[in-house]
């Protein structure tokens, strides 16, 4: 039961990460530099709230799955998924921190590569979402087959 929630909102991250990266992130850069600031701010926000919860619901999940299987897979499904917080600490959040201080009618050229540059780096939370969803049902799959 707790790999499958682990499965379950691991996939949710990863869908929401994408999401940012495939939809949302390409309309924001068709934005002129202030109104593309303007944006980023509260989705920054709402997206953080969700996909920081779903990250450690998850991680907790897959270490519970670790623990109650004895599967190896589950734990380390855990370890990536929980990767995002010092990834996000350590390379995302002093942009983020830039952005957030600017006001918005002051947003330059430097304010577009930074959000540029935020995108990027976004996608690698993506990708940690991806890889900690296919960890996990590589664990399940093998759960069911035994």
């Amino acid at each position: 039961m707790f790999g499958l929630l682990a499965l379950l909102t691991a996939s949710v991250f990863f869908g929401a990460a994408i999401y940012i990266n495939l939809a949302e992130q390409p309309a924001r850069l068709r934005l002129d530099h202030r109104a593309a600031l303007a944006e980023w701010g509260p989705s920054y926000r709402r997206g953080f709230e969700m996909q920081a919860s779903l990250a450690i619901i998850s991680g907790l999940l897959g270490a519970a799955a670790w623990w109650q299987s004895g599967n190896a897979l589950w734990g380390l499904g855990a370890a990536v998924i929980i990767l995002n917080w010092p990834y996000t600490l350590m390379l995302i959040m002093p942009i983020n921190n830039r952005l957030e201080t600017t006001p918005p009618d002051q947003a330059s050229e430097e304010t577009r590569e930074l959000i540029t540059r935020w995108g990027k780096l976004h996608a690698g939370r993506s990708a940690l979402g991806a890889i900690a969803a296919a960890i996990y049902l590589i664990a399940a799959a093998a759960g069911m087959s035994s």
